[in-house]
């Protein structure tokens, strides 16, 4: 028999341990953002023996939508409809949301538009490396603390609701690869990033057309760190595929992007390059 509750700050290890079983890349302090941001918000599935062998977090992003997230099983527990009910009981936590989004693998699909939802967009994980030498493009700079109120009014119009603590934990956590694009003390483009396990991912890169994307980029990859950089971007503007093969970056994976109930805050979709990670929208 497997029990359901509330996660706490004590289940972090077990949620890390469960993480690095399935390969994924989330550190503690994901986790302890998870419960920082919505601290009943996210829910572990335990057995006989006391172990946590399942995990989902859910994020609400003001009345807009709430977010789904870390569906973890234990290998060992998979195919006994855990990750089912986990899904349950992040739908319980969100219903009194009249949108709910994820972001899905192909198999998880399946499982999700039994639930209802319906896919959105397509979003391709990229891996590649930083760019030790090289030019950097010229047009971007590095964020400060003095641009965050114009970067959250960007951010808010093309992701579709306030991530505030989200974005402002991004930028104290990896300030290096936070940049803007402006023009006239005008924001019109940003990126961020975060270190993880086995890859840093930059993320998320919103601007507004396909050149401002890549200086966003280039001045991020700018930066000697030895370790493999992922990128889930979205697929609307070739010019932006291309520069990101370009850099050598290669795809690993697709992800759905997907949503149940009525979807009245989408963004702008257009204006996303990159997103901040499946686990946070």
């Amino acid at each position: 028999m497997i029990a359901y509750r509330e996660m706490t700050a004590d289940d972090i290890p077990a949620g890390l341990n469960l993480c690095r079983l399935a390969g994924w890349n989330q550190l503690a302090r994901d986790w302890e953002l998870f419960l920082q941001i919505h601290s009943t918000g996210c829910r572990v599935g335990v057995d006989d023996a006391g172990n946590v062998v399942g995990t989902v977090t859910t994020l609400p992003y003001e009345n807009h939508f709430a977010w789904i997230g870390m569906v973890l099983v234990d290998p060992s527990k998979r195919r006994h409809g855990i990750g089912t009910q986990l899904l349950r009981e992040a739908l319980q936590l969100t219903a009194d949301h009249e949108t709910i989004k994820l972001d899905a693998t192909p198999d998880g699909r399946e499982v999700y538009l039994k639930l209802g939802f319906v896919d959105e967009y397509k979003i391709n994980r990229m891996r590649g490396r930083t760019i030790i030498s090289g030019n950097v493009l010229p047009g971007a700079r590095p964020l400060v603390e003095n641009d965050f109120p114009s970067l959250l009014k960007l951010d808010r119009e093309v992701f579709g609701a306030n991530r505030q603590s989200v974005l402002e934990c991004l930028f104290n956590d990896a300030p290096q690869y936070a940049f803007i694009v402006e023009e006239r003390r005008r924001i019109y483009g940003f990126c961020l990033g975060r270190h993880g396990h086995d890859f840093d991912q930059i993320g998320p890169i919103i601007a507004n057309d396909a050149n401002s994307a890549t200086q966003l980029l280039s001045n991020a990859l700018h930066q000697p760190v030895d370790k493999p950089i992922v990128l889930d971007i979205l697929t609307h503007t070739p010019a932006w595929n291309t520069f990101v093969s370009s850099l050598g970056f290669k795809a690993l994976r697709p992800l759905i992007r997907m949503y149940r109930g009525s979807n009245n805050y989408p963004g702008v979709p257009a204006k996303q390059f990159a997103i901040l990670g499946p686990e946070f929208g």
